[in-house]
């Protein structure tokens, strides 16, 4: 009697949890839980909340605790994956609901999807984790009025966005020194090639063959020897020696993401994928000082969000 109470219980339990994983609305999936994944999450779910989504309607994982039958068996009306692991896990499991990727490079997306066989726009889209070269090129421009030639260095991963960046500059009245890094014993081979061909600046482009912790030091000093400025990614770059970033902050992909997945839910067409609409500049001083530049990084921000206040 006691073994069939006991068991009664166990089933009880476990029917609960189960009825409370299938009553969430959106699922959210971490490629992992640190501390930048948890403020785009934080943003997020404030965004949700603010438009009526109960806290209780959104369920949140790791990619490790997703692949749990608890997180594949609940995924309520949209999957918010943060991170390229998560959005390739979470892919692999053919979900039937929509899938919004953020914290993703545009670059990585693609090339996830194409290993995933899935056809952009066939129940995924993404809120892309880079901005758009347009924006980027505009904010050189802004920054360096004279510069002719831009720099750029591409991996195997992030040479399919060439095209658009050629297009950009061109558009623009530049011209592109570029170089392809096929392997990385080819890294300072390419980037001096870029440098002595004339580069101005050199247009750093998210690919972890060619930018990482392992090299981002050496490529930045010989950028500084050369007299080069550099235009990351990333505000951690720019701490290291990098002259200028824009990015958008985890506060913003939160918010943006949060607004894409709530049109998702309501049961509005899937938003097409998008770059972010608000973005953060960075600027290192020292480097700028260096380079006989004053740059103010309210007055940058305006003229980029407003183009007829541009020089």
């Amino acid at each position: 009697m006691h073994g069939f109470l006991r068991l009664f219980i166990l089933l009880v339990c476990a029917l609960t949890h189960w009825s409370g994983a299938h009553a969430s609305t959106v699922t959210v999936v971490y490629s992992e839980r640190s501390t930048g994944y948890l403020d785009v999450a934080k943003a997020f779910t404030t965004e949700l909340e603010r438009s009526g989504l109960a806290s209780s309607e959104l369920a949140q994982f790791t990619a490790a605790e997703w692949l749990g039958a608890e997180g594949a068996a609940a995924p309520g009306k949209v999957i918010v994956t943060l991170g390229a692991d998560a959005f390739r896990l979470v892919l692999t499991r053919d979900p039937r609901v929509p899938v919004l990727a953020a914290l993703v490079p545009k670059a990585s997306y693609e090339r996830i999807l194409r290993e995933a066989n899935r056809k952009p726009q066939a129940g995924v889209t993404a809120l892309y984790l880079d901005q758009p070269f347009t924006r980027r090129v505009d904010l050189l421009r802004l920054i360096l009025p004279d510069a002719k030639r831009v720099g750029v260095l591409w991996g195997p991963e992030s040479v399919a966005l060439q095209s658009s960046l050629n297009q950009a500059v061109q558009t623009r009245g530049l011209t592109l020194e570029s170089s392809l890094v096929a392997t990385p014993a080819g890294l300072f081979t390419g980037l001096k090639s870029v440098l002595d061909g004339g580069a101005e600046a050199l247009l750093a482009v998210a690919d972890p063959q060619v930018y990482s912790s392992a090299t981002i030091a050496n490529i930045l000093l010989a950028t500084y020897r050369a007299g080069i400025p550099m235009m990351a990614f990333s505000p951690a770059y720019v701490k290291a020696g990098a002259l200028v970033a824009i990015y958008a902050s985890p506060s913003q992909i939160g918010t943006q993401a949060g607004v894409m997945a709530r049109q998702i839910v309501q049961g509005n067409p899937l938003p097409a994928p998008q770059y972010p609409v608000d973005f953060e500049i960075a600027v290192n001083d020292h480097v700028a000082r260096s380079l006989g530049l004053n740059l103010d990084i309210k007055s940058l921000t305006e003229k980029l969000q407003n183009p007829g206040r541009r020089p």
